[in-house]
């Protein structure tokens, strides 16, 4: 199912039909929902995906975690199935699978997949969690609680204390926009009319994509969707759509920090910086990419030098993309006995990534035909491919997904070497360690992690 790439624009017209590609094509209604249809005939199953541009980054820290709580809340009952149990005898009669709901740091998206014969009831069933949650009193409690568990079972991992960490050294006082999870006091302290709040602000039509995909044919598809969704309507006076999320402060000097904790078992090396996003400089996104897949492989430099010379058990380097920008991320697991050498050693990699030789040509070529691969082999399991549809929409573009392998292909050395040096070496970094108290005392660790001028 490959991606035929003939677009010019993605600007969805009100009750005009665009053929994106081949089995791909778009429509928007007149109430500003976005629709997109995936024919796939290969089996008799439909995927649905409610896609709201709704998540951590749209949070203060007055309100973090409220908007994953109220996603919660959908599924709790509505006007149609008034309790959680009704909503889910009704998912098992539709013969529902696989469905959920995820917050993530730009989005909250809600889909399910079930058989194509069922796909106008699938909608209606849709409809009635994401227009008509009921935000019963009773049921807020109950999620709460189960909300609050859920940051109280992720604070028992090791790595916890160290990511909480690092998001407030990275992002300041900007952390909460990137912290999708949430905080329990906060989430304790949410009301009936903080959900309606959230709902009436974020969850609304023309703040929303449905993507359709499967054995439907889009034509019918998209008159079935607007006999369900086309009398949705935003309310009056809601301007989410002219809402600019502030930037986030950019890094002026390294910044270290130690996090001692029994749990760690074995010391955790974290460096993040601040990365390249879809709005701004987006042909880095393609380049970071293409650099991380490259390092990641057992053959890079970066690999072989650190785990192959024992200094290392694990090594990743990584960048999220992002419309606000996507964090680079490069973790390391040094060998116990060899803390100190190990970081030396990620410090003498950092400073030759731009070099002519760190990365050779055969690297550059075998990372772009083994994504492209990846990516052709993404798009056909189309119960998975709607929601990397869904992702692009909220952060970045539909246009930027479908012209990707594009743009990829057009990567060169040189711009490997520009993302390096506008967004890695030396530029400003968080580094943090967590280790062992008794470790970390023995190796003597603030010694010498610490920044090189202290």
């Amino acid at each position: 199912m490959f991606l035929l790439l003939a677009l010019s624009s993605l600007c969805l017209k009100a009750q005009e039909v665009q053929k994106l590609t081949d089995n791909i094509f778009a429509k928007q209604l007149p109430n500003g929902l976005q629709m997109l249809v995936v024919e796939d005939h290969s089996v008799p199953l439909v995927t649905l995906d409610i896609t709201f541009k709704a998540g951590a980054i749209n949070q203060t820290r007055a309100d973090q975690g409220l908007i994953g709580l109220y996603g919660q809340m959908m599924m709790r009952g509505n006007k149609n199935y008034v309790t959680a149990s009704d909503f889910g005898y009704r998912a098992g009669a539709l013969g529902i699978l696989g469905s959920n709901r995820v917050t993530s740091e730009e989005n909250t998206t809600y889909y399910f997949t079930l058989p194509k014969e069922n796909f106008a009831d699938g909608l209606a069933y849709m409809s009635s969690a994401v227009r008509f949650p009921l935000l019963n009193p009773v049921d807020l409690e109950k999620e709460k609680q189960t909300a609050s568990d859920m940051v109280k079972q992720k604070s028992t991992l090791a790595t916890f204390a160290l990511n909480v960490e690092m998001d407030r050294q990275l992002w300041g006082d900007q952390a909460c926009r990137k912290n999708a999870l949430g905080d329990s006091s906060v989430i304790n302290g949410a009301t009936v009319e903080m959900m309606d709040a959230i709902k009436s602000k974020y969850f609304n039509p023309d703040n929303a994509l449905l993507v359709v995909g499967g054995d439907v044919d889009h034509e019918d598809a998209f008159k079935q969707v607007e006999a369900v969704f086309g009398d949705w309507q935003t309310p009056a006076g809601n301007d989410q759509g002219q809402w600019i999320a502030p930037e986030f402060k950019p890094l002026s000097q390294p910044k270290y920090f130690i996090v001692a904790s029994e749990l760690a078992r074995t010391p955790v090396l974290d460096i993040h910086w601040q990365g390249p996003d879809t709005r701004k400089d987006v042909s880095a996104t393609y380049a970071a990419d293409i650099f991380s897949y490259i390092l990641n492989q057992n053959s890079s430099r970066l690999r072989t030098a650190l785990i192959q010379s024992g200094l290392a058990a694990s090594v990743s380097i990584g960048y999220l993309t992002l419309k606000h920008t996507g964090p680079i991320s490069l973790i390391v697991s040094p060998n116990p006995a060899k803390v100190k050498e190990c970081i030396e050693e990620v410090n003498r990699q950092l400073a030759l990534m731009d070099n002519d030789d760190y990365i050779t040509d055969a690297e550059i070529a075998t990372a772009k035909r083994v994504m492209q691969i990846r990516d052709v082999r993404e798009e056909d399991v189309t119960s998975t491919f709607v929601r990397t549809l869904s992702f692009w929409w909220s952060s970045a573009t539909l246009d930027y997904y479908l012209t990707y392998l594009d743009n990829l292909n057009k990567v060169s050395r040189a711009d490997l070497k520009q993302y390096v040096d506008t967004y890695i070496k030396n530029q400003p970094y968080c580094e943090g360690l967590l280790i062992d108290p008794g470790l970390r005392a023995e190796i003597k660790a603030d010694d010498f992690f610490r920044p090189a001028n202290k």
